[in-house]
């Protein structure tokens, strides 16, 4: 496993470094003459506020001048411009790639006009990297017509191709919300779509090939490229279903022992920060703390002027590990509640004790008055999913279900706090889902408390839809499932209401694939009640 023996102190140079906060003397920097593309995993930006983005890049081994991924820091110049020629520059700096951080970037610039779109680009030695496009949100106070979110999760390699981003770039969007499984850590089976993606994903390096994979494709860097996102993660970033600090269980054939699992889960929360456009600031305690079970603080809110505040969840990093799974399995199964007392527990959490502290708090000072719609970000699905028929329920434990207790604190907050106009977006189950939140899902009587739409994968498989009209029957809370489509959904926000578009490719097994409607709602303000189109 990969040692993390580096001082703090060091660990926090190198951040200064790749964030453009560190001189060096001339002629400590390499400027190197590229035999190769050195941006060959594109660019992105994210984290945006009204006035700051985060650019990110990462000069990737393969380009680096002689064998392997060098050891030498590495200079990199970043530009903001108002033109896609880089005419209008408006602002520029330099970073330092260095090897313990897989030679990224992460330039934080700040002090940009509010509500505005920008052009961005890398510099290094010789080499241009490709443009890419981001926006600052408007301010916190400003009226605000529209808001346009794109929300995506879950994109395995070998089960087809990225089409759904290429499709997505005509979205006219304001951002990407990407809700977790960016990655996927097995090996990948033998696919007459793709080359399989490699062995088990264990060590740093492993994980940062894995990454280097995925942003091998064209689609998802253009998308990238195409404008913000604002990101959270779930499970497949680390470990088929881990739970805090508690490995998860990815099959008898996974060789890393559960006992070594936070070394596992600090490789894979320095990778994801190598890769992703996210702020320094999320690794509290810098990245040698990851080791020694350090949280990277990923949740997050922020408003869209008066029309949204987006808040980004945490629903895994946090949580109480599953209970009930069958044989003293880790991980996750279909669980009876009434044969699980534990089921019930008003202790365990899906956040964790300070994201629910943080979350309530923001909820109490922004939900009820201060923006038009309430944004939810989170991994998964929200309403209760009853699997089978009858007066025996069998819910799963990995989800909301699983957390009750915690799931009924969250609504609450939402009542107690008439937060105006919730609206859960989440991921993880390769389906769509459409439905109410509701207070009491032992009442059918009881209140709407939000609305959810939780989509499906970009190609992650699923089950088929052979069972869905019962289970549909069995949960009536849910107005709509599809559980064959692969894509996105596209959420429109305006003062009068709100548009969900569910797009879906033909054929994610075709690279060329066209993209449809699958299916549109609405929801108006001040009903927690969808309206299907």
């Amino acid at each position: 496993m990969t040692e993390y023996r580096i001082n703090r102190r060091h660990w926090t140079a190198l951040l200064g470094a790749g964030l453009g906060g560190l001189w060096l003397p001339p002629g400590t920097l390499a400027q190197p003459r590229w035999q190769q593309d050195p941006f060959g995993l594109g660019v992105a930006s994210g984290s945006p506020t009204h006035d700051s983005v985060v650019l990110w890049t990462r000069l990737h081994a393969s380009g680096v001048p002689g064998t392997g991924p060098g050891r030498e820091a590495i200079s990199v110049r970043w530009e903001v411009a108002h033109d896609e020629r880089f005419a209008r520059v408006v602002q520029s700096g330099q970073a330092v790639a260095t090897p313990e951080l897989a030679h990224s970037v992460h330039a934080e610039v700040r002090g940009l006009e509010p509500d505005r779109w920008y052009f961005y680009r890398f510099l290094s030695g010789d080499a241009v990297s490709p443009v890419g496009r981001t926006r600052t949100f408007p301010r916190p106070d400003a009226v605000v017509a529209r808001l346009r979110l794109a929300y995506a999760s879950c994109q395995k390699w070998e089960d087809g191709y990225f089409s759904a981003w290429r499709h997505m770039r005509a979205e006219s969007l304001d951002a990407v919300l990407f809700l977790g499984d960016y990655i996927y850590e097995y090996p990948g089976k033998s696919s007459k779509l793709r080359v399989p993606g490699g062995g088990w994903v264990i060590t740093l390096d492993e994980y940062r090939r894995r990454y280097a994979l995925y942003k091998s494709d064209a689609d998802l860097q253009a998308m990238h490229a195409h404008c913000p996102w604002l990101m959270t993660w779930d499970d497949h970033e680390v470990q088929n279903d881990y739970a805090g600090q508690q490995a998860g269980d990815s099959g008898t054939a996974d060789p890393a022992a559960p006992a070594d699992f936070l070394a596992r889960r600090a490789a894979a929360y320095q990778a994801y920060y190598e890769h992703m456009p996210i702020s320094a600031a999320v690794l509290t305690r810098a990245i040698a703390g990851l080791a020694e079970g350090a949280e990277m603080r990923i949740y997050r809110s922020v408003p869209f002027g008066r029309l949204a505040r987006l808040y980004l969840l945490d629903a895994r990093q946090y949580k109480d590990p599953q209970v009930c799974t069958k044989e003293g399995r880790r991980g996750s199964a279909t669980v009876n509640p009434r044969s699980c007392p534990q089921w019930h527990d008003p202790h365990r959490s899906m956040l964790g004790q300070a994201q629910e502290r943080w979350l309530e708090q923001a909820l109490a000072e922004h939900g009820a008055t201060a923006v038009k719609w309430n944004v939810l970000g989170q991994q998964t699905l929200v309403g209760q999913r009853d699997f089978r028929p009858g007066p025996e329920q069998f819910l799963w434990n990995d989800g909301w279900d699983g957390y009750a207790s915690a799931r009924q604190r969250l609504t609450g907050a939402l009542q107690r706090h008439a937060v105006s106009n919730p609206v859960f977006l989440g991921g993880d189950v390769h389906e769509n889902w459409v439905g109410h939140v509701k207070a009491d899902y032992a009442n059918a009587a009881s209140a709407n408390v939000a609305v959810e739409f939780c989509g499906t994968s970009i190609t992650s498989r699923s089950g088929g839809n052979g069972k869905l009209a019962e289970r549909l029957a069995e949960n009536p809370h849910f107005v709509f499932a599809e559980c064959e489509r692969k894509g996105y959904g596209v959420a429109e926000f305006t003062p009068a209401g709100l548009t969900t578009t569910l797009r879906v490719v033909q054929d994610v097994s075709r690279q060329d694939s066209g993209i449809e409607t699958l299916a549109q709602f609405a929801v108006q303000p001040g009903r927690a009640v969808i309206e299907r189109l």
